[in-house]
């Protein structure tokens, strides 16, 4: 591979200990996204990606158009964005909200706390490749797909008698974009082709050797001058016929066959260096890159591509649509049952993390790395009080987990530069995340109170290292981010006060994420002691306690914590049997918000249980009833999640059906655009990933002391397999079921240690015994949770549990074992 690929440092090799590198057994069907039309607007366009570049096709017959993004081109420079002015502040909002005053409150944070220099910059795209071919609109018989298998999207169609074919990879072993064209008959090839960009005052040239270059710099955004400077590079390498490079233009005439390629590059180091050349990076690529054939680099791109896709399979019946237009099947879904399709959105969001998520770059943004504008939605940045998180639950149980790698490397980073704001905000040691940051990783609290004002997106991040232990048991990568949990919990150990009411240990200013609530008669978000806040740092807490133990550290901190953990408040149970969201009993039991913030105890996190905590797991089924089911996409892709924690299959379902709604134009519809892409509205790629993760939990679930075996599989997915999924503890399954049973479990154990199993009917194998007692495998214990306090008006339900059998298998590292349902 190119070692030269990614500019940039890494944080920590991500141990890939639980995961097989080799190929699995080719699937024998097709998952593959196809039309018989080309794109007429960017949510019908097909992604392609390879962590650093992105490129959407059209597959336009008379000019294709290939729009384009680097993952490092972002408006802005380096800064940090903490207003000094919170420290004096801060303690005033916190005398309003505890005087009940919390449009006061709201109103006092948006003018003195939130960060007056910016509010983040936009990730924004490089522009476009366009490509004329003269006569090409006389086109008939026309094709177009995008290849799950291979990472490819090809187009074909016919003029006049011949048939053209174009085929686009963005390559991740040559780390550019190359389209190859051919025809069915010698010297048809004949196209003009140019790069163009939105940004102001780029400039176009021709050089020696054919090739075209388009240099710019980022924008300016909220006053601070865009200094990313970046260029791309375009040229062709053709067979038979005649190219010419003049005024901007790359001309071929009359070829075989030929292949574009371009390469972008910027000169982004890391979010406090920007002293790259770009103009070196992009002629690297390029020269690189032609040094193989088209034949060479498209079987390295496949290779290198297969290695993640393939370790994960899922089968839930035949493919009887195949037939039928992509588009078309999601708009047929509710009548069709079309379970192919399912799977094929499954694989379509492992497919997007593996696009947009390599080792050594950045993170998936609120988009991927998919952006056709320079100011997008929401700036198209790192929402961290849900959407960022939710674009890496897929990846530990859907075996990508090195794809963490830029995750985990943002997580150290905001970890340092919100070092500085805990200081100059809070007067506090460790560090803080609010609710969003960027590629210059500001950590101060940005746009305005309602959304700005929450002080816990820390704490959510680090709970995505804690479970990559979890599920890998390695030690050194705990020892590593150790010191990352410590701090994030000295900060909330030193901000957090006692309320007036109950005397609890909680968090104030905050909200919960980014709902009003009746306390202040539907105006304000702005409270203490928010239920998510409260589950965030006992989850966090927890967490720095455990990692003390195993690593035979900081006993005293750990102990002051359990000690702390004492005094915050209990979850409680509401008058109408809900699950709280604040700490006083102000839900409505008609509030539809799209944020499900109290729930995160459901999941992501394993506080709440059928089996631990019923009056918990009965409260939240509550609250999620009344939330109602259609949403905005990312907020139906979390329901899938947590239907399927519920243990209630079919309701998981009808979420996954109303997520695979077709979504067109319309300006306020959640679901699925054409494409695939998940419909906030606008596209937002946390739902693809959210559903995907989803399924898995369908499927499997691993976080209440046992791996449960088809723990909320749906009537109609009655036979199936899954292979290569990945529960806690290192164990690697295979599983197929037949009438909603297991039929065979393979079970391949990456560390060792007692494998505990829940299945819905018997099984049968070697070493197989019924289970006595906790779970004596160390990352399988589960949280002691305070008891809840309830309502003595909630009518809570009896949580009806399916008979269920409970095994323990003795299991060594690196051994296989085979299980029989009966």
């Amino acid at each position: 591979m190119n070692k030269k690929r990614f500019i940039g440092y890494l944080f920590v090799m991500v141990s890939v200990g639980c995961i097989h590198a080799q190929e699995k057994k080719i699937p024998t069907q097709e998952y593959k996204l196809w039309y018989d039309r080309p794109a007429q607007v960017w949510t019908e366009a097909l992604p392609l990606g390879n962590g650093r570049l992105g490129a959407m096709v059209y597959g336009t017959p008379g000019t294709e158009q290939i729009q384009l993004n680097e993952e490092t081109i972002w408006a802005g420079r380096p800064n940090n964005n903490a207003n000094p002015d919170a420290l004096e502040y801060i303690p005033k909002v916190r005398e309003l909200v505890f005087a009940g005053k919390y449009l006061e409150a709201q109103t006092l944070a948006t003018e003195k706390v939130m960060a007056k220099t910016n509010s983040g910059m936009p990730y924004q795209s490089f522009g476009d490749l366009r490509i004329a071919f003269p006569g090409h609109t006389r086109y008939s018989d026309y094709y177009r797909e995008l290849s799950l298998d291979s990472a490819r999207v090809i187009v074909r169609y016919e003029v006049d008698g011949v048939r053209y074919q174009r085929e686009t990879i963005t390559s991740f072993t040559d780390q550019v974009v190359m389209i190859r064209l051919t025809a069915n008959r010698p010297g048809q090839i004949t196209f003009n082709a140019q790069l163009t960009s939105p940004h102001q005052d780029v400039m176009i040239n021709s050089e020696e050797g054919n090739c075209v270059t388009l240099s710019g710099v980022s924008s300016l955004h909220e006053g601070l001058k865009g200094k990313v400077e970046f260029q791309g590079r375009l040229t062709a390498r053709n067979q038979g016929g005649k190219i010419a490079c003049a005024d901007g233009i790359l001309s071929v005439e009359g070829a075989d066959e030929a292949t574009i390629y371009v390469s972008i590059a910027t000169n982004f180091n890391n979010y406090l260096d920007i002293t790259g050349n770009q103009a070196e990076r992009a002629k690297s690529y390029l020269s690189e890159a032609l040094l193989h054939s088209f034949a060479e680099s498209k079987k390295n791109h496949v290779d290198f591509y297969r290695r993640y896709l393939t370790r994960v399979s899922l089968d839930l019946g035949e493919d009887l649509y195949k037939n039928v237009t992509t588009d078309k099947r999601v708009e047929n879904f509710k009548e069709t049952h079309d379970a192919h399709l399912v799977a094929t959105y499954f694989q379509f969001g492992r497919y997007l993390l593996i696009c947009s998520s390599q080792p050594g770059g950045q993170p998936a943004n609120l988009q991927g790395i998919w952006n056709d504008k320079l100011f997008p939605s929401w700036d198209s940045k790192y929402t961290c009080n849900i959407n960022l998180e939710m674009n890496y639950w897929p990846s530990e149980v859907t075996n990508l987990s090195e794809l963490n790698e830029p995750f985990f490397r943002l997580i150290k980073e905001v970890s340092e530069s919100g070092k500085e704001t805990a200081k100059v905000m809070y007067g506090a040691n460790g560090w803080v995340l609010h609710h969003n940051t960027d590629i210059w990783r500001i950590t101060g609290a940005l746009d305005k109170a309602p959304s700005g004002m929450w002080p816990s997106g820390g704490a959510w991040l680090c709970r995505h290292l804690w479970e990559h232990y979890l599920y890998t048991g390695d030690i050194e990568f705990l020892r590593s981010i150790y010191p990352i949990l410590k701090e994030s919990g000295l900060f909330f150990d030193e901000i957090m006060v006692k309320e007036p009411v109950h005397n609890w240990l909680i968090v104030c200013p905050s909200n919960s994420p980014e709902n009003v609530h009746s306390g202040s008669n539907g105006k304000a978000t702005t409270a203490a002691g928010c239920t998510m806040d409260n589950q965030l740092i006992f989850d966090l807490w927890t967490a720095i306690i455990s990692a003390s133990q195993i690593l035979n550290t900081d006993k005293e901190f750990a102990a002051h914590l359990e000690q702390r953990l004492k005094e915050m408040a209990p979850m409680q149970v509401g008058h109408w049997g809900q699950l709280q969201e604040w700490m006083f009993d102000w839900d409505d039991p008609n509030d539809v918000h799209r944020h499900v913030s109290h729930l995160y105890g459901l999941f992501p996190s394993n506080q709440i249980s059928p089996y631990r905590t019923p009056e918990l797991f009965d409260a939240a089924r509550t609250s999620l009833i009344h939330r109602g089911d259609p949403s905005t996409g990312w907020s139906m892709g979390w329901k899938v999640c947590l239907w399927a924690r519920l243990l209630d299959g079919d309701h998981a379902y009808k979420l996954i059906a109303d997520q695979l709604t077709l979504v067109r134009n319309e300006k306020k519809k959640g679901g699925t655009y054409p494409n695939l892409f998940d419909a906030h509205p606008p596209f937002q790629i946390d739902g693809n990933f959210g559903c995907a993760a989803g399924i898995a939990e369908m499927l499997m679930q691993s976080y209440d002391g046992f791996i449960y075996l088809l723990p909320a599989l749906p009537t109609l997915w009655k036979d199936g397999s899954v292979k290569g999924i990945i529960a806690r503890g290192g164990f690697e399954l295979d599983l197929d079921w037949k009438n909603g049973k297991v039929n065979r479990l393979v079970v391949k154990s990456h560390k060792g240690g007692n494998c505990r199993l829940r299945s819905l009917n018997p099984l049968t194998g070697k070493g197989l015994k019924r289970a006595k007692g906790e779970n004596p495998h160390p990352l399988y214990a589960v949280p002691t949770i305070p008891k809840p306090l309830v309502n003595e008006k909630a009518n809570l339900n009896k949580v009806e549990i399916a008979k269920t059998y409970l095994y323990d298998l003795p299991t060594k590292a690196g051994e296989e074992y085979i299980l029989i349902g009966k």
